[in-house]
């Protein structure tokens, strides 16, 4: 069965980082693997800055028209429609978090509720040391305009909470506290928790309520910002 994630998610919350890690590791497992930006909004850190590395890992990239061109209006290319067209076993969208970038994940409503119950998961990812997400109350409320917008339901919350390069287990741990509460208010499971390997290793060590944990994912880091690594993913 073909699984599809789409990961929504404000600005600075890692869903860009995450959907990366989403597909390298499906394409690591042998599944046939698309990767889809439908991030309209932020324009720094670009998921075709990576097209090298996709290439180099069988993943089919297919970015906003003009991305990475200095144009800063995008629009959604007509190869969306492959990711529901064509015989993929994981599909991975990277969706804005706000009315802008829900809204072009809102015209494939009708594909998307005509695949097999169980294929697709709407993931939130949350970075609680956010502005926007740093508190339960902002976390519902931008919830609850990510479901208006896309037209879809989200089905679970990605702990992704992080200060970048000064993370620690303690940004984990202090997000899933608001998150739990999030997830006790509104009835939306924690699916998964992420984070580097180091920190998610002594954060789960900790002994926290595992419904509120879901799925540990160790990710790497693909996004940072560096001009060597930027001019390398134009290659």
């Amino acid at each position: 069965m073909k699984k599809m994630y789409v990961l929504i998610g404000n600005y600075g919350s890692g869903k860009t980082e995450l959907a990366l890690n989403f597909a390298i590791k499906a394409a690591e497992r042998g599944e046939r693997t698309e990767l889809l930006d439908l991030d309209m909004v932020n324009t720094y850190f670009r998921l075709t800055e990576r097209g090298k590395m996709t290439r180099m890992k069988e993943i089919r990239l297919v970015s906003p028209n003009f991305a990475c061109s200095g144009i800063e209006t995008l629009s959604v290319p007509a190869e969306v429609a492959s990711a529901f067209a064509m015989d993929w076993d994981t599909v991975v969208f990277d969706v804005g978090g706000d009315p802008t970038g829900a809204n072009a994940l809102g015209r494939y409503y009708q594909d998307f509720m005509a695949l097999e119950e169980g294929a697709l998961e709407v993931l939130n990812v949350v970075n609680t040391r956010r502005p926007l997400a740093g508190t339960v109350e902002k976390i519902v409320k931008l919830q609850q305009d990510m479901e208006r917008y896309s037209r879809l339901k989200i089905t679970g919350m990605i702990n992704n909470t992080n200060l970048s390069t000064a993370t620690s287990e303690a940004d984990l741990r202090d997000g899933y506290e608001i998150i739990k509460q999030v997830s006790i208010e509104t009835g939306k499971p924690v699916l998964y928790t992420s984070g580097k390997k180091e920190f998610l290793d002594k954060f789960l060590a900790e002994g926290h309520d595992p419904k509120y944990i879901g799925t540990p994912i160790a990710i790497d880091t693909y996004m940072q910002r560096d001009w060597d690594s930027w001019i390398d993913g134009l290659q």
